[in-house]
Parts: structure tokens; sequence; C-alpha cells
């Protein structure tokens, strides 16, 4: 945001960027719980399972492993949609990073 501020964007391009950081920042957070009980200990890089093990309220402990990898999607694709006001050469960046959180693995 800082930078869209700065770098003289639109009202509308900030707009965008906002809904971005929102959309890609939550879907960071159901990747990552998607990882912690899909993935071991040696891949992540962390305990893996400590979420189910201290009851953590985690996306698929609410609404199961399918459909938070289905939420996450949506909010990678909903995130990437928000870039449509920008030339695809200088948005490549931020679908690129929305691209690795949906890919990543740790």
């Amino acid at each position: 945001m800082s930078g869209a501020l700065l770098g003289g964007a639109s009202a509308a391009q900030v707009s965008s960027l906002r809904s971005y950081a929102r959309a890609i920042g939550l879907a960071f957070q159901v990747v990552d719980d998607i990882l912690d009980i899909t993935q071991p200990t040696e891949v992540l890089g962390k305990t893996a399972g400590k979420d189910l093990a201290t009851q953590k309220t985690t996306y698929p402990s609410l609404l199961g492993l399918e459909k938070s990898r289905e939420v996450a999607a949506n909010l990678i694709s909903d995130a990437k949609a928000q870039l449509s006001l920008f030339d695809a050469r200088a948005a490549a960046p931020l679908v690129a990073l929305a691209d690795y959180i949906g890919s990543r693995s740790n």
C-alpha cells in the first residue's frame, strides 16, 4: 500500500492492492493451516501437527481439508483478479507471489 501511495497510484489502484493484500494474506494462512496437517516436520521446517495437538482453530478443523483447499484456491484467484488494473509486467511479481503461496510445501 505504501509503495502504491508513494508511487502515485490512483484511488482505484490502491483499493485493488488493498483487496489483493487481504486475499493473499488470508490465503497464506489457509495454506499454512493445510500444510500443518499434510506435511511432515522435515518438509515444513517446524513441528508438524502442532495446531491439531493444541486444538487450535484452523481452516481445516472448521471446514475440512478439501473445503480449505478450495477456499485457498479461491482467495488466490481473487487476489490475482485484483491486479487487472495494472500492466501485466508491473503486476508480475505479485502474481508470482500468489502462485508461490498456492504451491508452497513449507
